[in-house]
């Protein structure tokens, strides 16, 4: 199954070589120190819908951040 509402997802930051664990949630639900981020953030957006060994480009301010799915886990 691919990110959706409730998902845990494990990602790979592909520049730091840094694991990342969020959990997508609605956005009144949101707390980015928790790792609870909103399905309308950036991050949200781009991870919704993709499954484990997908690798996203995220077009930001700071420039193109590259992550790799790990691991999805879904309620």
């Amino acid at each position: 199954d691919g990110v959706n509402l409730g998902s845990r997802v494990t990602i790979l930051d592909i520049e730091e070589n840094e694991e990342e664990v969020y959990e997508i949630v609605g956005s009144q639900e949101a707390n980015p120190l928790k790792g609870r981020i909103s399905d309308d953030s950036p991050i949200g957006q781009a991870l919704f819908g993709h499954t484990a060994g997908d690798t996203i480009e995220l077009e930001t301010e700071m420039g193109v951040l590259k992550f790799k799915v790990i691991e999805v886990a879904n309620n």
